[in-house]
């Protein structure tokens, strides 16, 4: 058992959280999940005053959903993930928690578990304030895969009057983020001898094509269609498979395509410019035949500038002294899922995103106190009833 970090401490809460290994399973072969963190992690929040529950998902890996204040006015609720990827090429102890130079490194010390520790210790103002509601914080599993942990949040018929999650944005407002979509495309050929040019069909130079194509769409027609925070939305052929031999032509190709998208965009939308791809190769090439296989996929969040969650939190950052910088996320978070289930959620946190998943991963201790302190004077602003 890890010695339980003193009420309010959320320096020692992350460093508690980053010794766990807490690697997702679904990622990494020997990754042994979410559960000790969350149960250590729980520990905690009881012995901090929190109402907490164990609650379970689908992947039989837990959520930590605990609640501080008052029941039945005005509700907040606070998202993170407790889960991790793999620890592969690290240049440091992945799971020491060392402290150097002013800075926590490990695995997850940016991604995201000092957002969950900021969080957890911001939602104590509520009682300590004495302020008329209840910040509910969920530390969830899975995030890095498919987000069952958030899944299971909202399935169970959660509710708030708005949310953040924490995920690591340098002290930025990030009210808006990138979504995203998988798709295979399986290009037919027809095996024959590498010197039967007369009845063999090359499925990579036909893949190829296809993917000519979508170069060409994403330089003429993606790059003109940009959103204000996120940028442009875009393509990537990400794995390519295919061919039998040397002296064969290839009767199979698979070119497995993700594409980020902006709001307003979707994974139907990704099938059919891969669609009219195709067709532009089949108006040329007749006999053409190719199909789509649609994968999983992610919708991007927004959250307008002018939400009162933005407001409360731009307001807690001038009171605090800090800029109140307003970004687009590049990467993919849980908020969208919480905005779709109509829980408007912005995303802040410390840390940088930039760091996440690296060989080198560490969180500026002075960055976590900052954060902590904004995200309590949120919680007063939320609850004051001024905003």
């Amino acid at each position: 058992m890890h010695a339980t970090p003193a009420r309010g401490d959320a320096v020692a809460l992350t460093r508690t959280l980053v010794a766990i290994d807490s690697r997702n399973p679904s990622l990494v072969s020997d990754g042994p999940g979410e559960r000790a963190c969350a149960e250590a992690l729980a520990h905690t929040l009881g012995s901090w005053g929190f109402r907490v529950e164990i609650q379970g998902t689908a992947a039989q890996r837990p959520n930590v959903v605990a609640r501080i204040g008052r029941s039945g006015g005005r509700t907040l609720l606070f998202n993170g993930h407790l889960d991790t990827v793999g620890v592969e090429g690290m240049i440091h102890a992945p799971w020491d928690a060392d402290v150097r130079d002013g800075r926590i490194y490990g695995r997850g010390s940016s991604d995201m578990k000092s957002g969950v520790a900021a969080m957890c210790a911001a939602a104590l103002r509520v009682v300590d304030a004495n302020l008329d509601g209840e910040v509910i914080v969920a530390a969830v599993a899975d995030e890095e895969y498919e987000s069952v942990g958030t899944q299971a949040l909202v399935a169970s018929g959660i509710r708030a009057d708005a949310a953040i999650v924490t995920e690591p944005t340098r002290l930025a407002i990030c009210p808006a983020h990138r979504g995203f979509a998988w798709l295979e495309l399986i290009v037919h050929g027809r095996a024959a001898h590498g010197s039967r040019y007369d009845i063999g069909v090359d499925a990579i130079t036909l893949a190829a094509r296809v993917l000519a194509e979508l170069d060409e769409y994403q330089r003429t027609v993606l790059a003109k269609k940009t959103h204000a925070l996120l940028g442009r939305p875009s393509f990537h052929a990400s794995i390519i498979s295919g061919g039998l031999g040397l002296s064969t032509y290839p009767d199979r190709c698979s070119v497995q395509i993700e594409r980020r998208t902006i709001p307003g965009e979707s994974a139907a939308d990704f099938a059919r410019e891969v669609e009219a791809a195709c067709d532009r190769v089949r108006a040329r090439v007749p006999d053409f035949r190719a199909d789509i296989v649609p994968g999983f996929a992610q919708a991007p969040n927004e959250v307008a500038a002018t939400h009162p969650v933005v407001l409360a939190l731009s307001a807690a950052l001038g009171r605090a002294g800090e800029r109140a910088p307003i970004e687009g996320l590049p990467c993919w978070t849980d908020a969208a899922l919480l905005t779709a289930a109509g829980i408007p959620a912005i995303c802040f946190g410390p840390g940088d995103i930039g760091l996440a998943h690296s060989a080198e991963e560490y969180v500026d201790m002075g960055e976590i106190e900052r954060a902590t302190g904004v995200l309590a004077g949120f919680v007063s602003e939320w609850f004051s009833g001024a905003n």
